[in-house]
């Protein structure tokens, strides 16, 4: 049987490195064949920090740091293809979600901003390159996220077992798997942050860039006033559809709101800010049903302190991550996006109108060509 190799870019909110991942979808389910994840240079990290918030000179930053990280991504896609021993001749296109650097998708002239030049990919690596996979979805009218659900869907969907799939990275997004998909609708949306409070608050404290396995937060105690405050935000109460990013919980937003709380310890906040995560991602799950299987995908799956307080606000699920159904939870965003630039290729829909808003479903993406 001949390959149908696709390569996958990721980069996510947490902007803690690009995933790339070679898939092979000959077979009805997809083959990940090899994988690599590239870090990002300091000084680009620090450019598209500053880019997610209102600021000088937008515009000459936005510039040059789409050509940077489009090369940045060219770059892990060679990487990628000499670990695998792959010529580029056989790889059919690249899949590249790029980084976000703007969601605002419930403005009235709403849009969505991802940047790393897919002009630059396809030059770097002389494979064809589809990208821009959000704004067709938001010029239907939708959200334009979460787009993974539709991959969720064909991937880890099972026949008469009702299942959650929930990504943690920098902003949380769940999946619902109804029994019967023919019948029932999947749901998709983001629960709010996943790991960019955590990180954020992390980094500014300790200098870490991430609190390993959740060991801080564990050495603290959650603060019910701040957690209260934290999680009385507009946007926990919202229906779906809805999705939101780093343009609302960042961390300008997070030093204001604990400002008043200057008599907790850090590692005290710490904890609260798991919590904010946890007990939203909880109350969200239960209002899609009391009690099934949940499985975590993305940097939180790696998180013990993270899962643990999960399992002990869902006693009712069986929690554990996608390694269970054959993906490792680091890949399954990437491997979803190489599966969005073959929907693209094979001229198939990519999103899901009761997921995202949309008005239709849609092809998504635009073409690149490397010639």
């Amino acid at each position: 049987m001949s390959k149908d190799y696709y390569i996958g870019l990721m980069s996510g909110t947490s902007m803690d490195g690009v995933d790339a991942v070679l898939v092979d979808f000959s077979a009805q389910q997809p083959k990940l064949i090899a994988k690599h994840s590239e870090d990002i240079p300091t000084h680009t990290l620090n450019g598209l920090q500053r880019l997610c918030l209102p600021g000088n000179d937008e515009i000459n930053l936005l510039g040059q740091l789409d050509r940077s990280v489009g090369q940045l991504f060219g770059t892990a896609v060679n990487a990628l293809l000499a670990k695998a021993g792959i010529e580029k001749q056989q790889v059919i296109a690249v899949g590249s979600h790029g980084q976000t650097v703007r969601h605002m998708p419930n403005l009235d002239m709403g849009f969505t901003l991802q940047i790393g030049d897919p002009n630059s990919i396809a030059v770097a690596t002389g494979i064809d390159v589809i990208a821009d996979f959000r704004r067709k979805d938001i010029a239907l009218g939708g959200q334009g996220a979460p787009l993974v659900p539709a991959f969720h869907q064909q991937m880890f969907a099972k026949k008469d077992t009702a299942r959650l799939i929930l990504n943690i990275g920098g902003i949380s997004n769940i999946t619902y798997l109804p029994a019967d998909v023919t019948t029932q609708p999947v749901i998709g949306f983001d629960t709010g942050p996943g790991n960019t409070l955590i990180d954020a608050w992390c980094l500014q404290t300790n200098g870490q860039a991430y609190d390993e396995d959740g060991a801080w937060a564990a050495s603290g105690q959650t603060d019910v006033k701040l957690l209260t405050h934290l999680l009385s935000h507009s946007y926990f109460s919202q229906g779906f559809p809805k999705s939101t990013g780093r343009e609302l919980f960042n961390q300008a937003w997070l030093e204001q709101q604990v400002a008043a709380f200057g008599y907790l310890n850090q590692a005290d906040i710490q904890s609260t800010l798991l919590d904010v995560t946890c007990h939203s991602i909880a109350k969200d799950t239960l209002s899609l049903s009391e009690e099934g299987e949940l499985f975590v995908c993305g940097g939180g799956a790696f998180n013990g302190e993270l899962m643990k307080r999960l399992e002990q606000l869902l006693p009712q699920y069986k929690i554990c991550t996608t390694s269970a159904l054959g993906i490792d939870p680091q890949w399954v965003e990437g491997i979803a996006f190489a599966w969005l630039a073959m929907r693209f290729h094979k001229k198939l829909p990519g999103n899901l109108p009761a997921v995202t808003g949309a008005s239709r479903e849609a092809i998504l993406g635009s073409f690149f060509p490397a010639g």
